[in-house]
């Protein structure tokens, strides 16, 4: 249900604490207590019936004895109680409750009995087994917490009790304060995906921070993460970095891709910021909060010790972040204000004796280079200069934590003066650090988080980004698989399959005997100077691993002769080994080729995932390879070549040419449109795949199905990012001209420019209910860059121009119970029918999607839209909180 009824968690005006007790050490006490002590200025009634009073206020003997309906129950009973409870809260109007009781597990039948409970009522329920709930801006503190946190913008969601109580600690001494704080619990109800939903709209909470364990129902954690990710930012931490990798019995895909491996592709594809420990968690988290992105992040770095400025680098580099390269202007400006002895590079070291006066300078002088993103400022405790006053000077040259519009990070090292420097800084609003390489770490976040957001920007066609594809045979391939009872197809089979979609492969042909496999050689000599014999086999996998394959022969003799070789050898490993017969084929010989793997597997979580990386037969001792999630794109395809240590072979080196890597990507995208097609694929390895500047080939290839799945449609329901929707594709004739409605993609960003440029103010404003003349790139990014799981936008394109014409767009609440709508056509076309028809074109889509009713908010004077949705059917009605607008509303149940 993501956020229906959370509102009266996270805003409550009155509360009732089962299980509220007087006694020492219990929960319900420490519950209670917190409370009281929080200062929560609402309603708070106790309820158990063992007391007439609790922590100085009535308490009453059960829920439906209270006084009034509480928005909010914290439940502090024995497991058994808890469903009765919610039940009983339910039926007295409350509609959310902190479950703190542990103990109610699907095997006892509890938690189920309590899901039931709620259900009848739309109950949201946080927990059970959770530390409690805080919001500090409300004062509210339900749980049992050693201690209150200070209100603040970052939100914390923890799947640990424990170190929810760690990060409260920490961020008390480090001066942080929360806007929400949510222990998740056992998650029977509201989940992290629901939690992002709310928090991804809260005015109050500028960065999200999370601590992560498992995560439930990932389509709607990808879903959400995207969403807020686009506006915020999100960094967590996921345990289980270190976790072996599942065993796969049939491909080196499935043992190369171990959990974590598929976590980092999804928590990198939904835009969060993934850091390793609890420190890095705020430091990212308030990094992130103060300052905006950075495409790039060449840094500066103004020292008073040589060595600290090392240390700096060091993990700058590390971190892929960049030591700026000074402009001749820049040196000679330090050059005038600094002495002789200063480093003459960056970093800028301006000597153990700098005083204030010299900071201010060198920074001002750095910070105004064109060729500097960010400033990084060291100060190391002499008894030269005080570091007291040189944060001072510091300070002064900044507004908001920047100068010149850059961030400035800063390191004071040392303890006692060096804390009154980094309180002083800090109070300036300046972001400050204990030691060099958490402030260099702390520049590689706005960087890191710039590259998330551009991959959660992409959401690639399902229909296939220029992919060559022959479904037709494929469908025969599998159905004549699946009706022979088998899951993994031969050789000859599985390069079929990948061919069809695009995939080079060398001809082969299959033979019954050794005899045959001579003669297939024969032919095959006729054009090739070597051939290849493999075993044919629907057992057998690996052929590698039982002496199934011999290279290089030249003579149809030496072929056949190894046809009868590899059956002696795999009959003396496995008598009644199952052999079809031999795969013939010619030898590739490419001398400067890179050998590369290219796989799929199922991911118990994500669903299907895709991986890329160093082939060949030490493929998992390699373990060079990147793992993403399906569908991509050209760009996205890019992004996982680069994240492997090969990618940088095949851009060439010394005497190689660079590898074709547009025929790379072609590779990546076909095996991408596979998954997307067939759900009934289980795992692939395409391994092999030589890759050199003629192009690419597979020389082997695996392909394992669910027969039980041969047939089902795509796209591939078992994807965690829901692919670009092919097939909302209509023509239509308005006035003289005729126009391509369709969903909107990516690169139509580039057709905003002239289409804004002739849209009158007036209609402007009536689309974006205020006056608007600006349109920054990254607000038409988000325009055109969508999650197709929440929202939609359909354009009008004129077919003999490819002009943009017009805008439809469908944003949907998380629950998807409602949806609202906007219109915006191009002033000069208006009159011809193009509202009506995008306006048809939403509510279908609507109804495909089961919305259950589409609204939109006009203002008063928007004469045209308000008759256009009359005639279309909607109910239209004054809004009861804004007089300027009117809700036109369409019921679609």
């Amino acid at each position: 249900m993501t956020i229906r009824n959370l509102e009266h968690a996270v805003h409550p005006k009155s509360l009732a604490v089962v299980g509220a007790s007087v006694r020492e050490g219990s929960v319900g006490r420490v519950v209670m207590q917190n409370i009281v002590d929080a200062g929560f200025e609402g309603e708070i009634w106790p309820v158990n019936p063992k007391y007439d009073e609790v922590a100085g206020r009535r308490c009453y003997a059960g829920v439906s004895d209270l006084p009034g309906i509480p928005d909010l129950g914290v439940i502090a009973t024995p497991p058994a109680t808890v469903p009765s409870i919610i039940g009983q809260l339910g039926d007295k109007g409350t509609r959310a409750a902190v479950v703190i009781t542990a103990g109610l597990t699907r095997e006892n039948g509890l938690r189920q009995a309590m899901l039931e409970a709620a259900r009848p009522h739309l109950f949201r329920i946080i927990g059970p087994n959770t530390l409690g709930l805080m919001i500090p801006p409300v004062k509210l503190n339900a749980g049992f917490a050693h201690m209150a946190a200070k209100p603040g913008n970052i939100a914390l969601l923890s799947q640990s009790g424990a170190i929810a109580t760690s990060l409260i600690d920490w961020a008390a001494q480090n001066n942080l304060g929360f806007s929400h704080i949510v222990s998740l619990g056992d998650m029977a109800d509201v989940d992290v995906g629901d939690w992002l939903d709310m928090l991804a709209g809260d005015a109050r909470t500028r960065a999200i921070v999370m601590y992560l364990e498992t995560i439930p129902d990932p389509r709607k954690f990808m879903s959400a993460a995207r969403a807020a990710a686009r506006v915020k930012p999100v960094i967590a931490i996921k345990s289980g970095r270190h976790e072996a990798a599942a065993k796969a019995a049939a491909t080196h895909t499935g043992a190369l891709s171990g959990a974590d491996r598929v976590a980092e592709a999804a928590l990198q594809r939904a835009g969060i910021l993934r850091v390793k420990s609890l420190a890095e968690l705020f430091d990212a988290a308030e990094t992130t909060a103060r300052f905006a992105p950075l495409e790039r992040a060449r840094v500066a770095i103004v020292t008073n010790g040589g060595g600290a400025g090392v240390l700096a680098v060091d993990q700058l580099v590390d971190c892929r972040g960049e030591l700026a390269a000074l402009e001749a202007a820049t040196v000679d400006r330090l050059n005038a204000v600094l002495p002789a002895t200063w480093s003459h590079a960056n970093p800028v070291d301006i000597i153990g004796d700098a005083a204030a006066e010299r900071y201010s300078a060198a920074v001002a002088a750095v910070a105004a280079d064109p060729g500097v993103d960010a400033v990084m400022v060291l100060n190391c405790p002499t008894g030269l200069a005080s570091p007291i006053e040189a944060a001072r000077a510091v300070a002064g040259l900044t507004a908001e934590g920047k100068i010149d519009g850059k961030p400035v990070l800063t390191c004071w090292l040392g303890d006692h003066t060096a804390r009154d420097g980094r309180r002083i800084l800090q109070e300036a609003g300046l972001a400050s650090f204990e030691t060099p390489a958490a402030a260099a770490t702390a520049v590689s976040y706005l960087s890191d988080w710039s590259r998330a957001q551009r991959a959660l920007m992409r959401v690639p066609s399902s229909g296939g980004e220029n992919v060559a594809k022959d479904g037709d045979t494929i469908r025969a391939v599998f159905a004549a698989v699946a009706g022979e009872g088998r899951r993994m197809l031969t050789e000859p089979e599985a390069k079929t399959v990948i061919a069809a979609y695009g995939i080079s492969v060398p001809e082969t042909v299959v033979a019954g005997s050794p005899a045959e496999a001579g003669e297939a050689a024969a032919r095959l000599l006729q054009s090739s100077e070597k051939v290849v014999v493999k075993l044919l086999s629907k057992a057998i996998s690996h052929k590698s691993d039982v002496g199934g394959v011999v290279l290089n022969l030249s003579t149809a003799e030496a072929a056949g002769e190894a046809a009868a070789e590899i059956e002696s050898r795999v009959r003396a490993r496995e008598p009644e080994a199952d052999i079809q017969g031999y795969a013939v084929q010619p030898m590739v010989v490419r001398k400067h080729a890179q050998e590369l793997i290219l796989g799929m597997s199922h991911d118990p979580i994500f669903g299907p995932v895709v991986l890329f990386g160093a082939g060949g037969i030490a493929v998992e001792v390699m373990d060079d390879t990147a793992i993403a999630l399906p569908p991509l794109d050209a760009v996205l395809a890019g992004d996982l070549i680069d994240r492997t240590r090969i990618g940088r072979l095949l851009a060439g080196y010394r005497d190689r040419k660079p590898a074709d890597r547009g025929a790379i990507t072609t590779a990546l995208k076909g095996l991408s449109q596979l998954i997307v097609d067939f759900p009934c694929i289980v795992s692939i390895d395409i391994n092999p795949l030589l890759a050199d500047a003629d192009g690419t080939i597979a020389l082997d290839a695996r392909v394992e199905i669910d027969p039980e799945r041969v047939g089902a449609p795509g796209p591939n329901p078992a994807l965690a990012i829901r692919p670009y929707p092919d097939g909302w594709e209509k023509l239509i004739d308005a006035g003289s001209a005729r126009y391509d409605i369709r969903p909107i993609r990516p690169a139509d960003i580039a057709l905003y420019s002239d289409f804004l440029a002739r849209i009158a103010p007036d209609d402007i404003r009536f689309r974006f209910l205020a006056q608007r003349k600006n349109f920054p790139h990254q607000m038409l990014v988000r325009l055109t860059q969508l999650d197709y799981e929440r929202e939609m936008a359909f354009v009008a394109l004129d077919t003999a121009t490819g002009e943009l014409a017009g805008v439809g767009r469908l944003s949907t609440d998380p629950d998807k119970q409602k949806a609202e709508y906007a219109l915006l056509v191009r002033t000069d076309l208006q009159g011809r029918g193009l509202g009506w028809a995008l306006l048809a074109q939403l509510v279908d889509y609507a109804r495909s999607e089961g919305i259950g009713r589409v609204e939109g908010f006009v203002l008063a004077d928007n004469e045209k839209m308000l008759a256009l949705c009359r005639e279309f059917g909607f109910s239209v009605a004054r809004s009861e909180t804004e007089p300027s607008l009117y809700v036109a509303a369409l019921d679609l149940n």
